[in-house]
């Protein structure tokens, strides 16, 4: 879990274009909602692999799905217009909540 949110907060910097697309354009400062959750992706990734912070970090990790999803909503209705991975992106969608679960067993 923890390789996962290391490597998905490096995305964020190394694919900024895309992350900040489907910020929903209610949300101000794009690069910044970007910036700030994959450096807290990073973060939160690293300190699930120390012992006196994993309960911490999981509940960080918790609360930043849930601050994101939106993102992921505004992401599938963007794709459903489009018609583009209307799957993948619908399939996106109640994975958040096997994410939370897997993120609130670790607390």
């Amino acid at each position: 879990m923890a390789i996962l949110y290391v490597i998905a907060g490096v995305n964020h910097f190394l694919m900024p274009r895309f992350y900040e697309s489907i910020i929903p354009p209610i949300l101000p400062y794009p690069k910044w909602i970007n910036w700030i959750s994959g450096l807290a992706e990073i973060i939160l990734g690293v300190l699930l692999l120390i012992p006196t912070f994993t309960s911490l970090a999981a509940w960080g990790i918790v609360a930043l799905l849930i601050a994101v999803y939106p993102a992921n909503i505004y992401h599938f209705m963007k794709g459903y217009r489009k018609k583009k991975m209307i799957w993948v992106l619908a399939l996106r969608l109640p994975l958040q909540f096997l994410l939370i679960w897997w993120a609130f067993s670790f607390t």
